[in-house]
């Protein structure tokens, strides 16, 4: 992504879905972060899955 300078949109993403919690826990290991993480389960339980469409990433290399 160094040299792409095209206007379109280009989405970058790994291509696999992961849930909101198990996010969560990935940032508070990368960061250090020790304290609780909790979740407000009388609350909906986010937006629905969503897989980004990676087909122009790939035709980049």
């Amino acid at each position: 992504m160094k040299r792409y300078s095209e206007s379109e949109l280009v989405n970058i993403g790994s291509g696999e879905d992961i849930i909101i919690a198990e996010f969560s826990r990935l940032v508070a290991e990368v960061i250090g972060y020790r304290g609780e993480i909790s979740f407000d389960t009388s609350r909906p339980g986010g937006m629905p899955r969503k897989l980004l469409d990676l087909r122009r990433l790939d035709k980049l290399g």
